[in-house]
């Protein structure tokens, strides 16, 4: 299961990793969100124990959303080292995302 990540715990789950995270910044009104959650849950079954798979509800946690300067849901972020590597703005398929992930284990 995807790790709820929030304005407190943000830090410590993710820019202090030493796995590859990606973190899908999301809200629950969000049409696409709801499309994109699946695939984020699967990835996260996918690539237990190679990467950390999170979620980050926008309303929720505004300070992490705005820090990374989030305008659009869906948002991936990939987070490698404390520093964003890449980054997927909109639904797109498994393979899309599976595939940035694969490049950067």
């Amino acid at each position: 299961m995807a790790l709820e990540l929030t304005d407190s715990n943000f830090a410590e789950q993710v820019l202090k990793s030493d796995k590859v995270v990606l973190v899908d910044f999301w809200a629950v009104w969000c049409g696409p969100c709801r499309m994109v959650g699946p695939i984020v849950e699967e990835l996260s079954n996918d690539y237990a124990g190679k990467a950390i798979i999170g979620k980050v509800d926008v309303d929720n946690n505004p300070e992490t959303a705005s820090k990374y300067g989030i305008r659009n849901i869906p948002t991936i972020l990939f987070i490698k080292n404390g520093e964003v590597v890449d980054k997927q703005v909109g639904a797109v398929p498994k393979q899309t995302l599976a595939a940035k992930l694969d490049a950067l284990i």
